[in-house]
């Protein structure tokens, strides 16, 4: 095990009714609200008005940003710093999903420097500074709401990136399992394949003897198979919307399933630039991207994809190789996805060969991606083609 530091300060209100508490939550950090949501479905469903009468509680003044993307935009990003700085905004509260939330992140961020906030996606700048943003969540997916990284689309350039800082973790947010329960079909698989992938990119590691990161790992991804199906019977099953909210939380919350391991995230460089040239959602490209990723990087620690055969998917080792477990948990991954509804290939969205030079290339353009494994553009394009 590596040596580490770990620190969270996000606090978690979990549960049915804990939206009441949202108005004490905001009135501890100020009064002058952006209110950031997507693109309505919190008015449908009745949450908008719930908010509204919450911040009203202890008369905030609020400005709207809404129609936040799947994949957030840079454009919309730069929206809502523009409000802030008119608008003398103190706090920010994000109501949606992982995109409202990275959106919110770097608004608070970019609100609180002098330069363009790309500069932070670019590694020309790090945060120095951030207003205080809240949560609450919608949609089971990406951690978003208790870790203090962001994912940014540049539409007019077709390049999607990331940055991350201590300073736009949020002070607080709120999950209530019974707000995910109007959440469509396809995201809902999205999101099941976002929390499992966001596990693999942590688990499949160099790193030895870490045997209770492992069994962290390998517990919510269990968990993840264990209820995935009953809220696609179901969508108003509490136990497994519960479970299934609290696994997306902890897969991705700073590090705490892998304090002291190697992670790689790889597979999530290569598919932001899928969707950022092509726009599909990030769930659906995971779907198709990693179980190719696993194929063509299992050679490097066999032994772990057979412990993730056995563990996660009960795969009988007897009499078997840890290559032909690693190459069996490989298959009952990619059946997984497809038995709850993901894509399996590009083209399922008629993606082809004709931008992978591009994307392979922009993939790596910070040098090699990896650590399980390290790729260059060679490799990142072999990825690409196993996954047509």
């Amino acid at each position: 095990m590596n040596s580490f530091s770990f620190h969270n300060p996000t606090a978690i209100l979990f549960g049915e009714g804990t939206l009441s508490k949202l108005g004490e939550q905001v009135g501890k950090f100020g009064k002058n609200v952006l209110l950031v949501y997507g693109g309505g479905s919190i008015k449908k469903s009745g949450l908008y008005d719930r908010v509204l009468e919450q911040l009203s509680s202890i008369g905030a003044n609020v400005v709207e940003l809404s129609g936040i993307e799947p994949n957030p935009r840079l454009t919309s990003v730069n929206k809502g710093i523009e409000l802030c700085r008119n608008h003398q905004v103190d706090f920010i509260l994000a109501v949606g999903g992982g995109s409202v939330i990275d959106a919110s992140k770097a608004i608070a961020a970019g609100a609180k420097y002098d330069g363009d906030v790309w500069d932070f996606l670019d590694r020309k700048a790090a945060v120095q500074d951030a207003l205080p943003i809240g949560t609450v969540l919608t949609l089971s997916a990406t951690g978003s709401e208790m870790n203090g990284s962001s994912v940014i689309t540049n539409w007019e350039t077709n390049q999607k990136r990331g940055f991350g800082s201590p300073l736009v973790y949020p002070k607080f947010s709120i999950l209530d399992p019974t707000l995910t329960y109007t959440v469509p079909r396809d995201q809902t698989v999205n999101g099941i394949v976002d929390i499992m992938s966001h596990v693999f990119e942590q688990y499949f590691s160099l790193t030895q003897d870490t045997p209770l990161q492992e069994r962290l790992c390998e517990s919510i991804l269990q968990t993840m198979i264990e209820n995935a199906e009953a809220v696609l019977e179901n969508p108003e099953n509490y136990a497994a919307r519960a479970n299934m909210m609290w696994c997306g939380t902890l897969a991705l919350n700073g590090g705490l399933i892998s304090v002291g391991m190697a992670n790689d995230w790889a597979s999530h460089g290569i598919e932001h630039e899928i969707s950022a040239i092509y726009d599909i959602p990030h769930g659906a490209g995971l779907s198709i991207v990693f179980p190719s990723w696993m194929k063509y990087v299992y050679d490097a620690r066999p032994d772990r994809f057979a412990q993730f055969a056995v563990r996660v998917w009960g795969i009988d080792p007897t009499g078997k190789s840890d290559e032909e477990l690693a190459l069996a948990g490989i298959e009952a991954t990619r059946a997984f996805f497809t038995r709850i509804g993901a894509p399996a290939t590009l083209s399922h969205y008629n993606i082809g060969r004709d931008q992978f030079d591009r994307m392979a290339e922009e993939a790596v353009r910070f040098g090699p991606i990896g650590s399980f494994k390290r790729l260059n553009k060679d490799d990142v394009k072999a990825i690409y083609e196993l996954s047509l």
